[in-house]
């Protein structure tokens, strides 16, 4: 059985690390260097790297902070947030990134992912999915419309159908972030990610709403994502990643430990 992943978000802004709550309220709350190498230190499987507001303020993603994370973890590390161009994904993994993640562009210019999976490979290209639920309509027939530029502007489109179309256009795995319960702590949304990880052949990430322990254990199991990604609980020090890493270990799930 593969073994499930644990992820950690630093979400940077102005190149400080930031957490918010249902992507509002945002406040900075350390650095991110510090914060990545103590993660690494500690047993996490991989690192996510998010500029939170390059998109939506049309810069390039801070890749000076980009190569200082890099030089400190020696684990996965995808990162994203301003990557419009298969340039833009090159300097980034060229600053020491394992993998992209693309978000707002790629909704704007979908054969972004197809350009990027071509010149890298599939195994470097992270489609990541904002996701907000609706009532359904016939363009959202599931509910769930994808919404870009940090949560600002709905899109009008069905993140279930969003999320077959990266995989067809050669997305090697796919980041599920629930906007309703991001920051919340009060679990995954389960089936907006069981119902991805359904439609598509590539692993799922879910992301938004980790709370404690039990939530990644019911994402991992009844949600059927391959990875669950956490951010509040570490930076704030609710729990550290080997007790969360001992606690699904004893309900059965497969996980790399550190001892």
């Amino acid at each position: 059985m593969l073994r499930k992943r644990l992820i950690s978000c630093l979400d940077v802004r102005d190149g400080k690390l930031a957490k918010s709550i249902k992507f509002v309220n945002t406040k900075d709350i350390g650095d991110p260097v510090s914060t990545a190498k103590k993660y690494y230190d500690e047993g996490l499987d991989e690192l996510v790297f998010y500029d939170i507001t390059a998109s939506s303020d049309k810069r390039d993603i801070m890749i000076d902070v980009v190569s200082n994370v890099a030089s400190q973890v020696f684990i996965p590390f995808s990162v994203g947030g301003g990557l419009r161009t298969v340039e833009d994904c090159s300097k980034v993994l060229l600053a020491g990134a394992e993998k992209v993640n693309v978000n707002t562009a790629a909704v704007n210019n979908p054969e972004l992912i197809s350009e990027a999976s071509k010149a890298f490979g599939a195994q470097c290209v992270v489609l990541s999915m904002d996701v907000r639920q609706v009532v359904g309509t016939k363009d959202i027939p599931s509910g769930y419309e994808i919404v870009i530029n940090g949560g600002r502007t709905p899109m009008g489109l069905d993140a279930i159908a969003w999320a077959k179309q990266g995989e067809d256009l050669g997305a090697g795995e796919l980041v599920v972030n629930s906007i309703d319960a991001d920051g919340t702590k009060e679990g995954y949304e389960l089936n907006l990610t069981r119902t991805i990880a359904e439609a598509v052949n590539i692993p799922v990430i879910a992301s938004g709403g980790g709370g404690k322990p039990e939530h990644l254990y019911d994402v991992l199991t009844e949600g059927k994502a391959d990875a669950a990604l956490i951010a509040s609980i570490l930076h704030y020090g609710e729990y550290s990643i080997k007790e969360i890493k001992e606690y699904l270990i004893g309900r059965g799930i497969p996980m790399r430990m550190i001892y």
